[in-house]
């Protein structure tokens, strides 16, 4: 197996199993530091978060993992992006700056739930 195939396969599931555990935005721990969702939008396009997680961070199994909504607690979130396991590229404080990382985690937290699968027509 390829070494991206099992940084993929290691960041969906972590993904779906942290999907299940996670508390919703509006109880997330105090450590969360408050950001601007509309200037994390665009911190989110600029620095191409988009190309693997999607314009929504709805994620994609080719590309990288879903964020949003319902994001990983902060702390995880933070680690991630600056010590990333897996394919994805390092964002030090050099490159993002921590306030930066917050608009854009609150942008990422703010993404809305998709609707229920028996509410889309098309689907029925």
């Amino acid at each position: 197996m390829k070494p991206w195939m099992i940084a993929l396969l290691f960041a969906t599931a972590f993904a779906a199993t942290s999907a299940n555990t996670q508390t919703p935005p509006s109880q997330q721990p105090a450590t969360t530091p408050s950001g601007n969702a509309d200037e994390g939008k665009k911190l989110f396009v600029s620095y191409g978060c988009y190309q693997c997680h999607g314009r929504e961070a709805q994620g994609s199994s080719a590309t990288g993992p879903r964020l949003g909504p319902r994001p990983i607690a902060f702390a995880a979130f933070n680690r991630y992006v600056r010590q990333p396991t897996g394919q994805m590229p390092p964002y030090t404080s050099k490159v993002v700056s921590d306030s930066d990382l917050a608009n854009i985690y609150a942008f990422v937290q703010a993404r809305p739930a998709p609707p229920p699968v028996q509410s889309i027509p098309l689907l029925k």
